[in-house]
């Protein structure tokens, strides 16, 4: 019996009208939105970016329009017994970025025109406070039905200019302008939905707004955005299997490729793992995986901002706090920690309920490499090429067991390397070894992994062997290698069923490389 054609995955499509008039492949994410709108009059949601804010702000829009035969069997149809009308003002912000004060007063002048015409009014108001609050009282007069306003990206004017002491003041009093309208419109307003990537506090943007309900991190509404595993495995297994043929795989082998490459998203603690779905789509169109989401952004400003704060690679992977330290608002944050976790490059990894307190580290692998990488120019070396055919050769010898050979790489590699100040540490050295070793792709790698007698400076896993490295600057490997004897850090790891390969390594400061290095296996 010949199959069924798939439906087109909608990669790139943030309109719900169009996936469903073109029989494009939904995730019906109606029941979130449901509960949603029961749930309060005013809610903001904060997601990373490309992870189905604006496809679901246009389901949003579709619902409450009426458009009825646009949810035929999804969960809202079968609920829903009025289907009411409403007239929907919809506004993003999405082109308001780049900026100057100016720009951006006439761009919210133009939004706002855009959604006068689409009601039949017109005004010549200059001032966006005053035309707001306009439009809202003039479109509830001529339809006789309260409005509902969505708001998009609402932060993308300001992401650019969150840390510029001059700037951020002026562009976040035009933002608050803006919305400042929607508290004294609340007889005229049906519902009001705002998202973002970043959380600025409600007093700088919102004003008097008190009443907004933030469901970021309610555990109801935790796969209301990207696709869940369950989600994956019951709506897409058929693309599963086209990815698995296609790379010689099982489908459990595939399904463990694809969570190891785009899984691992939590948006609160307990959650159900969530797929970036950018990433997800574009992979079971192409049948292959490669970094989408995060080829899809430069993390240039990132990278700066993790300069500034002296935030080192290596803590990404396991860092602590409470969720004011990362649900934070960021024009005032005084770690890295917060823009981290709101643009999507570490996530909720577990929780202690006792003390309240969030362990957090990097999604996946596509993030894990894809960050890594862009830390290269700024940590190890400007020369990319270089560093990725060096990283790729060190692998190839890891592949082979030959650890030695790997070494060698590395030496001839760090006798290349520009001098920089912080090359007098040992910190510096465990940095640039993290970074590289991440860059072997296939294998993982950490840093400071506690033991009960101590830290091992660096551990990495293949799929063979667990090897520990022990560092030390202007000493000898000798001494290295007999501190993993004396604090027994092998016995740290007899769980993990893999045999263990003990490195010791000893840094020349003077030449900024490896100097000797023991190996026991």
């Amino acid at each position: 019996m010949e199959k069924k054609p798939l439906k087109r995955l909608p990669v790139g499509i943030q309109t719900f009208e169009k996936i469903i008039t073109n029989d494009m492949l939904y995730i019906d994410k109606t029941e979130y939105i449901w509960n949603m709108i029961h749930l309060s009059n005013y809610i903001f949601l904060s997601r990373p970016r490309r992870f189905g804010k604006s496809l679901l702000i246009s389901t949003i829009k579709s619902y409450f329009e009426g458009q009825k035969d646009l949810f035929k069997g999804l969960f809202i149809e079968r609920v829903e017994k009025e289907w009411t009308a409403y007239p929907v003002l919809h506004f993003s912000m999405a082109s308001g970025k780049h900026m100057e004060k100016e720009q951006l007063e006439r761009y919210l002048l133009y939004i706002l025109e855009q959604n006068e015409k689409r009601f039949g009014l017109s005004s010549d108001i200059q001032d966006a406070n005053m035309r707001m609050s306009d439009l809202i009282v003039n479109v509830y007069k001529k339809t006789g039905r309260q409005v509902v306003v969505l708001i998009d990206e609402y932060d993308a004017p300001l992401l650019d200019v969150v840390h510029e002491e001059q700037s951020l003041p002026v562009l976040r009093n035009v933002m608050r302008n803006f919305f400042s309208p929607l508290k004294d419109s609340d007889p005229y307003l049906r519902f009001v939905f705002l998202t973002g990537i970043t959380k600025f506090s409600q007093l700088s943007i919102f004003s008097e707004l008190n009443n907004l309900k933030n469901i970021s991190m309610n555990p109801d509404y935790a796969g209301l955005c990207g696709i869940t595993e369950e989600e994956m495995l019951t709506e897409m297994q058929d693309y599963i299997e086209q990815l698995a043929t296609a790379n010689g795989w099982t489908m459990e082998e595939a399904v463990a490729q694809l969570k190891q490459q785009y899984d691992g998203y939590h948006f609160t603690w307990p959650s159900p793992d969530i797929f970036n779905p950018f990433s997800l789509l574009n992979a079971l169109q192409d049948r292959d995986l490669n970094s989408y989401w995060f080829a899809s952004g430069t993390p240039t400003y990132l990278v700066e901002m993790m300069r500034q704060f002296h935030a080192l690679p290596a803590d990404m992977t396991r860092m602590e706090g409470s969720v004011d330290d990362f649900d934070a608002p960021t024009e005032g944050m005084t770690t890295i920690m917060p823009l981290l976790y709101q643009s999507g490059y570490i996530t909720i990894k577990d929780y202690d309920k006792k003390f309240r307190s969030y362990t957090l580290g990097l999604p996946n692998k596509e993030v894990r490499i894809g960050l890594t990488k862009a830390l290269v120019p700024a940590y190890v070396h400007t020369n990319t090429l270089v560093v990725n055919n060096t990283a790729r050769n060190m692998a190839r010898r890891l592949a082979e067991e030959d650890v030695d050979g790997m070494l060698r790489l590395l030496q001839t590699f760090l006798g290349t390397v520009p001098y920089c100040h912080d090359a007098h540490s040992e910190g510096h050295y465990q940095q640039v070894l993290y970074i590289i070793f991440t860059l072997l792709s296939d294998y993982f790698a950490d840093v400071e992994i506690h033991t009960p007698t101590g830290r091992v400076d660096v551990v990495m896993r293949t799929d063979t062997t667990l090897y520990l490295f022990e560092l030390k600057l202007n000493k000898d490997a000798r001494t290295a290698m007999e501190q993993i004897h004396r604090k027994d850090y092998a016995s740290r790891f007899a769980l993990c069923h893999l045999p263990v390969v003990k490195v010791g390594i000893n840094f020349d400061s003077e030449r900024h490389t490896l100097s000797d290095w023991e190996i026991e296996k």
